[in-house]
């Protein structure tokens, strides 16, 4: 006797998703996920985008924290000169593998941003959701991607964060945590991509201080998103304007 053939509904894939997660599957968390974009002709609800956000960005962080190890301890062989050739050749082919699955990962919600979920997005807190993850896997790119395609990632990364921050600008009040989510990253592209702390302080004191000024109006249920990503943003605020006044220090020292 065959088996029968049960069609997956939609609140289905949801609770595999959510038991995917709690076992820290990504994999199959993005699987699961994906399911409901091809049923719900790439409508994702505010639970189902948190969850595609949580997956990717768990698979990345290890991809780059290792990287970072790995690219670290391969700087400081090359300088100290004690590793042999054939060890230098290890560790970069260990860097590069690690890029490579990096790259793909990233990618792979890309290609999912762009041909499925940007294009099916509403106006307002979905939109101003998706071209921040565009603006953030691109940054992830050319956090170690090399010369012309540093460039491009870095490029497509800021238009994509020009883009998320307009429209929040213009759809969301200054407390809403996805416009501020949005004012952080874009800073942090700032700071890190760009080598620009007075640009990243300067957007991220702008959105810091318009929140604060709103805060009047806040409701009770974003309060603790809301106020988590201000004290990050203070935070980096105090560090980068700390390091302009180094860096004006030694300006002043070398004159």
């Amino acid at each position: 006797m065959s088996p029968v053939n049960i069609r997956t509904s939609r609140a289905e894939f949801l609770v595999l998703a959510k038991l995917a997660e709690q076992a820290e599957r990504w994999d199959d968390v993005i699987k699961q996920l994906k399911s409901i974009i091809s049923y719900s002709d790439a409508h994702l609800t505010m639970e189902e985008r948190n969850l595609l956000s949580i997956a990717y960005k768990h698979i990345t962080g290890i991809l780059r924290t290792s990287w970072r190890t790995v690219e670290g301890i391969e700087k400081q062989e090359r300088s100290s000169g004690r590793a042999t050739p054939r060890e230098q050749a290890l560790i970069r082919r260990q860097r590069e593998k690690i890029e490579l699955e990096l790259a793909d990962a990233c990618q792979d919600l890309l290609d999912l941003l762009d041909r499925h979920l940007v294009p099916a997005a509403e106006a307002g807190e979905e939109r101003v959701f998706y071209y921040k993850m565009q603006g953030d896997y691109y940054r992830y790119l050319a956090e170690f991607a090399r010369r012309q395609q540093r460039e491009r990632s870095a490029q497509l990364a800021l238009e994509a964060y020009k883009a998320s921050y307009k429209h929040a600008f213009s759809t969301l009040p200054p407390w809403h945590p996805t416009r501020l989510g949005v004012a952080l990253n874009f800073s942090v592209y700032f700071h890190d991509v760009c080598a620009s702390p007075d640009r990243a302080c300067h957007l991220a004191k702008h959105a810091f201080d318009e929140a604060v000024g709103a805060m009047h109006a806040m409701p009770e249920h974003t309060f603790r998103d809301s106020l988590m990503i201000l004290h990050l943003l203070r935070d980096d605020i105090i560090l980068w304007s700390a390091e302009m006044l180094q860096d004006e220090g030694r300006t002043e020292q070398a004159a």
